[in-house]
């Protein structure tokens, strides 16, 4: 099985692995561990320490909390493989064996949230852009210009998703990433489903700076190019502080759109483990999360395509299918509702795992668009809604930058302003509504009128 292993080596070596500038190794770190195989290619990971109000429980992720990365305060991840008939015992030895050892946490298999469904579209891209009321969030000159916009995915083909625009896309290969072993240049993967997240971004904010991130390319032994490895998410993410902490603190924006999830509990520990994923706040990916929210970024991720009318044949949780990161409260949940507001059959229902109240809010999807699988397919999924809903985020942070309205205070207007579709307020299918840009609008309006 593999692992993510959390170390708390010297501080000097936490400050290595830390700073964007240096290069710390795995044999920097852990020189050699009983009974784990460490991954030579993957590079240690910060892990952020999360710092709580006097009294408070560092573990509850829904309350104010700091995120320290300093040298005396910050632990650090390596990946390795344990043999599973030695899974239980050596998991139990590790921080037994060794004090440097915080703990040993699932690293599950993660995969795109692609759709089960066999119907055709609804509508297409040109009816989701008029249901963003696009030409309304241009006209306020909210159209993603300056804003970084990253798709952890299969990659980009930037060309094909500039062909079915009809007009330019703007790629930042620079600020892009791949994960160890993964080859290829930025914008230039195969057409495939990070195609198909990439165009649906651009339907709100087409001026976005797209940040290529194919995390789910794994190399791991018998995967498949739409397999990836949580510990590449872990990398990823860390990149992406580095990226937001690079941007001038009074315009930061960075939004992260994640259509991808854990399927199955047979990659991880079993919930109450220690090193489980799914159902536990401490797991250092959940902490990863939490820390690039409180530095600024918008992190959206899909509910998953395991709903009760059209499940994914994939699906292997018996109940509560919105897992680990994807039922973060600092994250925004997504499911899917077709363009005309009524909620597709495969879209997960909550209640989520770290948090019951998800999905957040829906956007549109199941609509032609990218044709990134055909010219008869639809953009499908939560996987749709998910960059759907990322690039509304990216237009609105053209004029509204972290520091003007917190990653917080924009999830909590736009559960606020999403149009009611289920039951009367919050319910497990549609969360608080679908989202509204209407109604988002005048409260940002309202906001202004007050500041003044």
């Amino acid at each position: 099985m593999r692992v993510l292993i959390q170390l708390r080596p010297s501080p000097d070596l936490v400050a290595a692995v830390a700073d964007p500038g240096r290069t710390a190794t795995v044999a920097d770190v852990a020189d050699g561990l009983p009974g784990v195989e460490l991954d030579p290619a993957f590079v240690p990971v910060a892990v952020p320490r999360p710092v709580p109000a006097a009294g408070g429980d560092p573990l509850s992720l829904n309350q104010a909390l700091d995120f320290s990365l300093a040298a005396e305060d910050a632990s650090v991840l390596v990946r390795g493989t344990i043999s599973d008939d030695e899974l239980s015992t050596r998991v139990a030895l590790l921080p037994s064996l060794r004090p440097d050892v915080v703990g040993v946490f699932a690293d599950p298999v993660v995969r795109p949230s692609l759709t089960c469904g066999g119907d055709p579209p609804v509508g297409d891209w040109h009816d989701v852009e008029r249901l963003l009321d696009v030409a309304a969030l241009h006209a306020d000159g909210l159209d993603g210009a300056g804003v970084a916009l990253a798709v952890l995915d299969t990659g980009i083909n930037a060309a094909h998703v500039a062909r079915q625009l009809g007009r330019s896309v703007t790629l930042d290969a620079e600020l892009s990433w791949n994960p160890p072993g993964v080859e290829g240049r930025p914008g230039e993967f195969a057409v495939d489903h990070g195609t198909m997240c990439a165009f649906d971004t651009l339907i709100g904010a087409p001026q976005a700076s797209l940040i290529d991130i194919p995390v789910l390319r794994s190399t791991r032994p018998g995967g498949t190019v739409l397999d990836g490895l949580l510990s590449d998410a872990v990398a990823a993410f860390a990149h992406l502080r580095t990226v937001l902490e690079a941007q001038p603190a009074e315009s930061r924006a960075l939004v992260v759109s994640n259509s991808w999830g854990s399927f199955s509990p047979e990659w991880d520990f079993p919930p109450g483990h220690p090193g489980n994923y799914s159902d536990n706040a401490a797991h250092p990916f959940n902490l990863i999360v939490a820390g690039l929210e409180k530095a600024g970024a918008d992190l959206l991720f899909a509910a998953g395509n395991c709903g009760r009318d059209c499940p994914d044949g994939r699906c292997a949780y018996p109940d509560r299918p919105i897992v680990g990161a994807n039922s973060h409260p600092r994250v925004l949940s997504i499911g899917g509702v077709d363009v005309n507001g009524e909620r597709v059959g495969y879209s997960s229902q909550g209640p989520g795992r770290l948090t019951a109240r998800k999905p957040d809010i829906c956007a549109y999807t199941h609509f032609s668009g990218s044709k990134a699988f055909g010219d008869k397919e639809p953009d499908s999924g939560t996987s749709a809604a998910t960059p759907v809903a990322a690039g509304f985020v990216a237009a609105l942070r053209t004029r509204w930058p972290s520091s003007r309205l917190s990653p917080s205070q924009l999830r909590t207007l736009l559960r606020r302003t999403a149009q009611d579709r289920g039951g009367v307020g919050f319910d497990y299918d549609y969360g608080y509504g679908v989202v509204d840009p209407a109604g988002i609008l005048a409260a940002l309006q309202r906001r202004v009128s007050v500041a003044a």
